[in-house]
């Protein structure tokens, strides 16, 4: 099942406006994000020939901690050098402050994205100081249910169209997107399909999106939040998906609530 996956997936998780990676995840069907919005957004950036490239997204869930998809640093998690953040800006590359890295810590039950798994922590050198530009995105408990009713966003700066890439000047984009649970985001990938006839999405993944609003190449990593009682939650981590807001097959994130308490055992 998997090398059909890797076959059907071509926009698994990093890859990039500029530079360009068969592994992927964008944002389909979007809007620019307005200064300030979305302020704990970062672009996660390696060194792929000087200079330091937009592979991914993340999120600021403490000053100290990014949270963003494993499969974003899984080539090089013991070489903390070959990766820095930018922290929350409007336009990529744009008056750049990068901040380098500590420590990264991917999920231990991580092999690859479809097992749902798909998360890791990266620890910045120096705390950031928050600002009312730069902030965190609370975490929520892990009882919390999100719900198809809720208000949900997904913003990067991802391609705004399969193989389409955002051009410049590269402005950060949001999208509303729709949830559905596991099992209904399952039947959805079996349509029309030549997937395995197994189940293909698990309950540590939630699935978020409509035929034309979708993450896509870029994207990988970044937060799926929603409105829960008028404060913004983390629900998901961008992580993969078939094609880009193509019908029946929504995105696929990491459900943050299965693994908050792994979180907290590091950022605390």
């Amino acid at each position: 099942m998997f090398c059909l996956l890797l076959l059907m997936l071509p926009h698994l998780g990093n890859s990039v406006p500029i530079v360009q990676d068969e592994r992927g995840a964008k944002i389909v069907g979007s809007n620019e994000a307005k200064e300030g919005e979305w302020p704990w957004q970062v672009s996660l950036r390696k060194n792929l020939e000087d200079p330091w490239k937009h592979i991914c997204g993340g999120s600021l869930i403490h000053p100290s901690w990014i949270l963003t998809a494993a499969h974003c640093v899984e080539g090089d998690k013991n070489d903390t050098s070959k990766y820095m953040i930018q922290l929350r800006q409007q336009n990529l590359y744009k008056d750049d402050h990068l901040v380098p890295l500590e420590k990264i810590i991917i999920h231990p039950n991580y092999t690859n994205v479809f097992e749902g798994f798909d998360l890791a922590l990266l620890k910045l050198q120096s705390p950031v100081q928050l600002t009312k530009t730069i902030q965190t995105i609370t975490l929520p408990e892990a009882s919390q249910i999100f719900t198809p009713d809720m208000e949900c966003w997904v913003t990067g700066w991802g391609d705004i169209a399969f193989g389409v890439h955002l051009p410049p000047p590269y402005t950060l984009r949001k999208v509303q997107v729709s949830l559905m649970d596991a099992l209904t985001c399952d039947r959805e990938y079996h349509q029309r399909s030549v997937l395995s006839a197994g189940r293909i999405i698990f309950d540590n993944m939630i699935c978020a999106g409509e035929t034309g609003k979708d993450s896509c190449q870029g994207d990988s990593g970044g937060a799926l939040v929603c409105d829960v009682q008028n404060t913004w939650l983390q629900a998901g981590i961008v992580s993969w998906g078939i094609d880009c807001g193509a019908p029946h097959r929504p995105g696929v994130y990491t459900r943050v609530t299965n693994f908050v308490d792994w979180i907290s055992q590091h950022i605390q």
